[in-house]
């Protein structure tokens, strides 16, 4: 992985004679029908009205892995199962070559993939590509201590607009993926978030343990330029949301390894389940790892190859918003951008310096297969944050560009509760400076947040009706527009769609006869308004 933020560069070398690193992918999920019956046992309730609300039905990536199939999986010979992957229905298992493909004789087994592509026998060997440098960034803080003024970043994109109509992030969830968090649960940047029980929880995935204060010092300057309250020195662009914290980047023996992507995705569906609503990772994957076989190159940079970027797309299907660094490599001969940034619904954010102009070290774009990337832009030069020890300084990259990025998002949220992920993501893209002549460099350009609130064609909350409420027979919708048609659906409180109608303006009734007495979702979407809310039926 690459820390996305300018440091000193390190060669480093990393070799467990013998073993491979590789995925091995199910075929089936026999027991799924018992999740769909009880979804509970997998999603929390904020997980599932997250889907409600977005009008997102559960499918079979929600269903968990097939017990016994991951089981007769650790049980063979010379297999260690590192991580695992509802979504991607496989697993990350560490083996040597022989003992790998010999997976490949379980009924259940679609197929098996390594991470070094020349033993994929339907891949052949991979022609040689010019990739980013063997080496590792290595996190060390390197601060300025001299107080900076974290005003330029908000204003920046506008942020204070929201942040004055007191959105501020309040009622959002992000989790964080990243190295370590030390310092938070002590600096007083971060006193703000403890007091007000906004650290919601966390894990470290690469010890499997609970305790996240600890790892390398990155994810807590990233936290910082979000969560971060300090005043005169340091506000962050969400100060009051809640956070998870999520260590999924290995600093052990300063290893890197291709576990680090599936660790990731483990993670983000824990996020998912926990009814996250924005997924923040400032880390990369390219050409960085230990083992140079390892390393992607710019042709995998498509939005589908990899397994990280596959789990950020899949996470934004749940109605997540994700957003990543778009990596550091804009002085090197590689340049683009790296995954999970090359995903096609995560939101790359690339750095620029406080007088908007792009910074040298941002990675640029296209993706391989030629979309817009980076997508949008942030301060990333000289971006103020915080150190485990609450001095205030400055550091630069877009590891620090795409948190600034996603507190703002959270606060926009805040402001729209009812948007879906899809407009909260075209509505900061539609507000960009470049919107309409994006290029490779820039992308859609700066957001501004301020102008969000006035352009958007969003109805207030007062000016739409459902009643009666609670209804015994039938309800009736209130429509704004005379000549208007709108399509209804109704769903189970395990996100369940039970009903799907059409109606009018002219006739704006829909009969609720045939569903039992209980409590119900709802989605209301005309071609300008879309809103959600509960019913409850007699």
């Amino acid at each position: 992985m690459k820390y996305n933020f300018t440091f000193l560069l390190i060669l480093l070398s990393f070799t467990v004679f013998g073993q491979e690193e590789a995925w091995v992918y199910f075929n089936a999920k026999p027991n799924a029908q018992a999740f769909f019956a009880n979804p509970l046992t997998e999603l929390s309730q904020k997980a599932l009205d997250r889907r409600t609300n977005q009008n997102i039905a559960l499918d079979i990536t929600d269903a968990p892995l097939e017990t016994s199939y991951v089981d007769q999986i650790k049980a063979s010979t010379g297999i260690s199962v590192m991580a695992q992957s509802k979504w991607l229905n496989a697993l990350h298992i560490r083996g040597t070559q022989a003992n790998v493909n010999a997976l490949k004789t379980f009924s259940f087994v679609q197929k098996v993939e390594f991470a070094d592509k020349t033993l994929n026998a339907t891949t052949g060997k991979k022609v040689s590509e010019t990739t980013t440098n063997k080496t590792k960034n290595k996190l060390e803080t390197a601060i300025d201590y001299a107080y900076g003024n974290s005003a330029n970043q908000i204003q920046m994109l506008n942020g204070q607009v929201l942040h004055q109509q007191n959105y501020t992030g309040e009622g959002k969830i992000i989790a964080v993926f990243d190295a370590g968090f030390p310092g938070v649960n002590t600096a007083q940047p971060f006193e703000n978030l403890r007091n007000n029980n906004k650290i919601l929880g966390g894990y470290d995935y690469t010890e499997r343990n609970a305790n996240f204060y600890t790892g390398g010092t990155h994810g807590t300057l990233v936290l910082s330029t979000m969560g971060g309250y300090k005043e005169n020195a340091l506000i962050g662009t969400a100060p009051n949301a809640s956070y998870y914290l999520f260590i999924t980047e290995i600093e052990k023996d300063n290893i890197e390894n291709p576990l680090e992507e599936s660790l990731w995705v483990e993670a983000a569906e824990k996020a998912d389940a926990l009814g996250v609503d924005i997924i923040t990772t400032s880390l990369g994957y390219f050409g960085d790892r230990n083992e140079s076989r390892y390393n992607h190159t710019y042709s995998d940079m498509n939005g589908i190859t990899t397994f990280i970027s596959r789990g950020a797309e899949i996470a934004f299907s749940k109605g997540i918003l994700v957003l990543a660094s778009a990596g550091n490599e804009g002085n090197q001969v590689e340049k683009h951008i790296g995954s999970p940034a090359d995903a096609v619904s995560v939101l790359a954010i690339g750095s620029v310096t406080a007088t908007k102009t792009r910074s040298s070290f941002s990675s640029i774009g296209p993706s391989y297969d030629g979309r817009i990337k980076p997508d949008i832009m942030a301060q990333g030069t000289a971006a103020v944050v915080s150190d485990i020890n609450g001095n205030i300084g400055t550091a630069n990259g877009t590891s620090f560009s795409c948190p600034i990025m996603a507190g703002m998002c959270a606060s926009l949220w805040q402001a729209f509760p009812t948007k879906t992920n899809k407009e909260i993501r075209q509505m900061i893209l539609a507000s960009a400076d470049r919107f309409t002549t994006p290029d490779n460099n820039y992308g859609y350009g700066i957001p501004n947040f301020g102008s969000t609130l006035s352009v958007d064609n969003f109805i207030s909350e007062t000016a739409f009706s459902v009643y009666p409420n609670p209804v015994k027979n039938t309800v009736t919708f209130s429509f704004l527009n005379e000549n208007n048609t709108a399509s209804v659906k109704i769903y189970s409180v395990l996100g369940q769609k039970l009903m799907e109608e059409r109606i009018n303006s002219s006739n704006p009734v829909l009969s609720l006869q045939s569903l039992q007495s209980g409590l119900y979702f709802y989605t209301f979407d005309t071609e300008n308004l879309h809103k959600t809310g509960k019913i409850i039926k007699q």
